[in-house]
């Protein structure tokens, strides 16, 4: 499909996907929340893409959902009945589910105001870098609303359950230095050009280790949250007894033993 609300590029095994609703802030539509989903469905297929960085081209990261299209219908429901699946349509659930699903890791560049929607954009990303102007918010319960894109279901396994009925029930705007205090993000940048430095720098790093394993570890950490302890070990036993008949694992050995730099081709 045509993308107008997003913009993507690939270089060196990353893709870089750029919310561009620039006129709105990034405010997540029906038409933006289904050029998230569908850039990633395609990211996830693409062999040569190994980590996608996420970032912004508006002034801010993203100012939330569209509310003038959600009070007018512009999901695909009644403007006078909005609710379930009216005000939030397939699309506007799944652009945050499949950043999650997808088998690359994700890594969130953010700028500027993050609130409701990008916040739980950002909540199903791997890794999570901001600049020092960056701000937080789950604005729902401030418009008499509760967040139902994913983040209060995320967030309590990245920075706990303490953190998050803070952010639920205050609508409060938390600083980047609050979110590092809470993990929320790895690291804090003090302009865009530093942040995505510093995110095109991790994403090359993750590239160069065997794509296979890192989607596999990416597979087993989303699913052992869901597992007890013993569960998902054998689970990862499963896991390795595959890769080690991968060709990545065989240069990765060959190449030990000949005390050379490996080349991995995800195969």
């Amino acid at each position: 499909m045509e993308f107008k609300l997003v913009k993507r590029n690939m270089e060196n095994h990353i893709a870089f996907l750029s919310l561009a609703r620039v006129d709105r802030l990034n405010a997540v539509n029906r038409e933006l929340a289904v050029e998230i989903l569908e850039s990633f469905k395609e990211l996830d297929e693409l062999g040569d893409v190994r980590v996608v960085i996420l970032k912004s081209d508006a002034r801010v990261f993203c100012a939330g959902l569209d509310l003038k299209a959600a009070m007018t219908g512009g999901f695909g429901g009644d403007a006078q009945n909005q609710t379930g699946p009216e005000l939030n349509g397939h699309a506007l659930l799944e652009c945050c589910n499949i950043i999650e699903r997808c088998k690359k890791p994700v890594i969130a560049a953010v700028h500027g105001a993050c609130v409701g929607a990008g916040l739980d954009l950002i909540a199903a990303c791997d890794i999570r870098f901001c600049t020092e102007d960056a701000t937080f918010s789950i604005r729902e319960a401030g418009i008499g609303l509760v967040s139902d894109m994913g983040s209060i279901q995320r967030l309590p396994m990245i920075i706990g359950q303490g953190f998050t009925r803070e952010m639920a029930y205050t609508a409060g705007f938390y600083t980047a230095r609050d979110a590092e205090k809470m993990r929320l993000v790895n690291a804090v940048y003090p302009d865009k050009e530093a942040l995505y430095a510093a995110a095109e720098k991790l994403a090359r790093t993750i590239t160069e280790n065997p794509p296979l394993g890192v989607q596999s570890s990416k597979l087993l950490l989303n699913a052992g949250r869901y597992m007890q302890v013993e569960e998902a070990m054998l689970k990862a036993g499963e896991m390795n007894r595959k890769l080690m008949a991968s060709d990545d694992f065989k240069e990765a050995a060959q190449a030990f033993l000949q005390k050379r730099k490996p080349v991995f081709k995800g195969n």
